[in-house]
């Protein structure tokens, strides 16, 4: 296995000529986080065909709906926590995120079951670098969301279940793979679950996101002036400066040297998403949460890849970049500008050595109130 980092190591490891993905991700990561046989997985024209289903859910106007379903949904959450003692916000991002994701993709969900569907999506998530419970919780929560999503599907097809066209739903429902064939019903939830699970994840940035106000709040007075650019610089620096995927792998499709190192057919190639998004070499003083950087930064797709680096429409970075920064920016312009709240005191330490990891507390907050 090689590690490696930083601009150079991100070019060379979206390079289609060296690396694959085939057989990089392990079984036990398929079967908790991706899905097996996934998109994740696909290399070549079958991958960048099937890529071309997931931008064209995730364009600026679909990013908007859901941001706005975002804003809609915390504004609803708000009358529920005045009457509570305290709230963790984690926990209520995971349920407003599971909730605006399925109204996004047309799937229906029952008030009764947000809790339980918003805790699977994310315990696939926490399965990524579990053993033991942590991996057979993502498991247990897989297995129950496929059949979910299985079964809606299939009341799509046989039209039971009313879905509009251009919704995640449908598009998955009824896509054709590149040679014309439609995806099977079990290939069709998986796909549409890497849609929703992801959505639900960003609870992770907007937990950290708080922990940044709290931490820095000489920016709260910057973000109250209502700048749209610098909200935007401030959710880039939250996911540049705070933990998400650690890192990403690929297999050597033939033998070569680079920077000295022997790279041979099959070798495991792990890209440090964390490692590169702090490096000095890329960033001045990487270790400090400075958003007025990205008011420089030119856009480059190998220096910053808190969720991938390259082309997200050939090559295997998120597509989903967009409604991540969004979601983002409209959940913290809202926990600036639209209510006040105590932070109790907590244990909002993170280990680097959990993955995916989060401030141990999941951020507590008490006396939340209308502005």
């Amino acid at each position: 296995m090689i590690c490696m980092r930083g601009e150079e190591a991100a070019r060379l490891f979206y390079d289609t000529d060296r690396f694959q993905r085939k057989g990089a991700a392990p079984v036990r990561i398929q079967k908790s986080l991706f899905g097996e046989n996934a998109i994740q997985t696909m290399d070549g024209d079958p991958h960048v065909h099937r890529k071309l289903l997931f931008l064209s859910l995730m364009t600026p106007p679909h990013q908007k709906r859901l941001a706005d379903l975002a804003k809609r949904q915390w504004e609803i959450s708000l009358s529920k926590w005045e009457n509570k003692e305290e709230i963790i916000l984690f926990e209520e991002a995971k349920e407003i995120l599971c909730i605006i994701a399925c109204e996004w993709a047309g799937v229906p969900l029952k008030e009764e079951e947000v809790k339980e569907r918003a805790d699977d999506f994310y315990a696939m998530v926490d399965a990524f670098g579990g053993v033991g419970p942590r991996h057979w919780k993502g498991r247990r929560a897989r297995r129950k969301t496929e059949d979910w999503i299985r079964t809606v599907i299939e009341e799509v097809r046989r039209g039971e279940l009313e879905a509009e066209k251009g919704s995640a739903l449908y598009e998955m429902a009824f896509h054709r793979q590149l040679y014309g064939r439609e995806l099977d019903t079990q290939m069709a939830a998986v796909e549409l679950i890497n849609v929703l699970r992801p959505i639900v994840a960003i609870a992770t940035f907007i937990t950290f996101s708080a922990l940044a106000l709290h931490e820095h709040p000489e920016y709260r007075e910057k973000l109250k002036e209502g700048n749209s650019m610098f909200l935007e610089m401030f959710a880039q620096e939250v996911r540049r400066f705070y933990p998400f995927g650690p890192f990403l792998g690929a297999r050597v499709k033939k033998e070569f040297v680079w920077k000295d190192a022997h790279f041979t057919e099959g070798m495991l190639v792990l890209l440090d998403m964390y490692g590169t998004n702090h490096d000095a070499r890329l960033w001045d003083q990487p270790e400090k949460f400075r958003p007025e950087r990205f008011a420089e930064w030119k856009g480059n797709l190998f220096d910053f890849i808190p969720q991938g680096g390259g082309a997200p429409d050939k090559g295997h970075r998120c597509p989903g970049e967009g409604i991540t920064v969004e979601v983002m920016k409209a959940s913290t312009d809202f926990l600036v500008n639209k209510i006040e709240y105590d932070v109790l005191a907590q244990n909002l330490n993170f280990s680097l050595s959990r993955m995916p990891t989060l401030p141990e507390s999941g951020f507590i907050v008490s006396n939340v109130r209308k502005k």
